[in-house]
This record gives structure tokens, C-alpha cells and sequence, in this order.
């Protein structure tokens, strides 16, 4: 655990697997405030984030982007401090030499609920508009459970045992996110 007057680099922190050997994510971070990188496959720095809840943000990460989580390094502290862990992130970022694709042009695919509505057949988007709003949001909840079956077939096939519930709220809008 770090105080809010060190800055730990990147370099000087381990790799952790994202998923260990019994499909878990890595329970030791769970509640824990902090900073974390997430890498690819490669050890290639993809996102750059902090959190409150350390364990549930990388989960949703996960479920957000699943072929670039592989590895992870973190850092935490005892109580929150943005203005610490911008610079952290900031620091980080500078000695990756560049900005990662999560941190950057890719940054609403790896923060934001997934949309869905790109799954929808080409006869479902035609009929959308002509459908009353119940029938709608019965679709969309459609399309959202065939994208979340999707995700969730990923996720078996990389060994994941850790449960994965998605906000049913949010299918009725055609996003996905974890509840």
C-alpha cells in the first residue's frame, strides 16, 4: 500500500495475472482504492485507470474489453486522493512513452456500457422504428442478451469462474453493464 507522497513506478510494480489458474480475478484488490495498468497478451499497455473498488472496475474492464486483458499492475493507497492518482496516472502514462489506446481513441469501449444495437439483424434495425415503445425495448433486450451470451462465451473460453451479472435496466436501453 502506497501513501499519497510516493509515486511508484510503473517499472517497479509486478505483473499480475488478470485471471489466476481458477479463473478469479485478482481477489486481493477487491474494495481496495487505487491505481491500475492493464495489459494485453504481450505486456503492452492498454489502459491506465483508477478506482475506489480497484477489483470490480477490472471486471468490468473484462467484460468490456476481454482480448486485452492479460496482466495487470496496481497500486493502492488507504484513502482516496484524485489529485494523487491523476498524477500517478499521468506519470505512468509518460513512462509507457505513450498514451494507451484505452486512454485514448479507444477510451468509450473500455469506460462506458457496451451498446448493443450493432448485433440487431438487418430486418430488426428495419422494423425498430416502427414498433410501439414496449415492442422496442423488447427487442433491444434481445439483441442485448445475444451480445451478453456472446461476452459470456468469451469469457468461459479465457477460464473465467468469476460471476458476471449484467444490470437488466440497462438491456432494456440495448447497453450492457455490469450490475
Amino acid at each position: 500500500m502506497s501513501s499519497t507522497t510516493d509515486l511508484p513506478s510503473l517499472e517497479s510494480l509486478e505483473f499480475l495475472l488478470y485471471i489466476n489458474d481458477v479463473g478469479e480475478l485478482p481477489t486481493a484488490l477487491q474494495s481496495q482504492v487505487g491505481i491500475y495498468a492493464i495489459f494485453n497478451a504481450d505486456k503492452s499497455l492498454q489502459f491506465v485507470g483508477y478506482s475506489r473498488d480497484i477489483y470490480l472496475s477490472l471486471k468490468q474492464h473484462l467484460v468490456r474489453q476481454p482480448d486485452d486483458c492479460y496482466w495487470v499492475k496496481a497500486t493502492t493507497i488507504d484513502r482516496p486522493n484524485r489529485t494523487f492518482l491523476e498524477s500517478v496516472r499521468s506519470a505512468w502514462i509518460e513512462e509507457n512513452g505513450k498514451i494507451p489506446i484505452g486512454n485514448g481513441a479507444a477510451s468509450p469501449q473500455w469506460l462506458d456500457p457496451i451498446p448493443t444495437n450493432y448485433a440487431m439483424t438487418a430486418a430488426e434495425s428495419d422494423s425498430f422504428d416502427d414498433l410501439d415503445g414496449v415492442a422496442q425495448i423488447k427487442l433491444l433486450k434481445q439483441v442485448a442478451r445475444r451480445v451478453e451470451e456472446t461476452i459470456l462465451a468469451k469469457l468461459q473460453q479465457r477460464g473465467v469462474s468469476t460471476e458476471i451479472r449484467f444490470n437488466p435496466k440497462l438491456k432494456e436501453q440495448g447497453l450492457l453493464d455490469l450490475k
